[in-house]
């Protein structure tokens, strides 16, 4: 009985020790227009998928599969449909930026959908028995 519970004290050591290492000092995903608001910036990524996104093969296209932008109808103007804008996604040292190929109208409302920073489950989910089987994708509004 006592190797068992020496045993079981020791795994719940290591696991708490290699979580608590793997998500250290994590900042959440900051999606927000440049100070100028002709862009689109992402930052605080996760290291190592900057890295991956940096040393993909495929380039430009898996950034673009990673990122997309929809004008969104809103209060002010129920007029406008629901569609995605047209750009390109450029990755930089840190950030990854979003150019519209048309500059954002002032005043109205966009989604941005990203894959970035996903996860199935952090450490709260894997103790509680909450975690995922799927991906959800973060998204948020900006207003222009």
């Amino acid at each position: 009985m006592l190797k068992c519970f020496v045993k079981l004290t020791g795994v719940m050591c290591s696991m708490s020790l290699f979580f608590a290492c793997s998500n250290a000092n994590n900042k959440p995903l900051s999606i927000d227009f440049s100070s100028d608001s002709t862009k689109i910036v992402i930052s605080h990524i996760d290291r190592t998928g900057l890295l991956e996104l940096k040393n993909s093969s495929k380039g430009n296209s898996t950034l673009n599969e990673m990122l997309s932008v929809l004008q969104t109808p809103s209060e002010r103007d129920s007029a406008i449909r629901e569609e995605p804008i047209e750009g390109k996604v450029v990755l930089t040292d840190s950030n990854v930026v979003f150019v519209p190929v048309a500059p954002f109208v002032k005043g109205r409302d966009y989604l941005v959908i990203t894959h970035l920073n996903i996860r199935f489950g952090g450490v709260e989910e894997i103790v509680k028995g909450k975690v995922s089987y799927s991906i959800k994708p973060q998204q948020k509004f900006l207003t222009r």
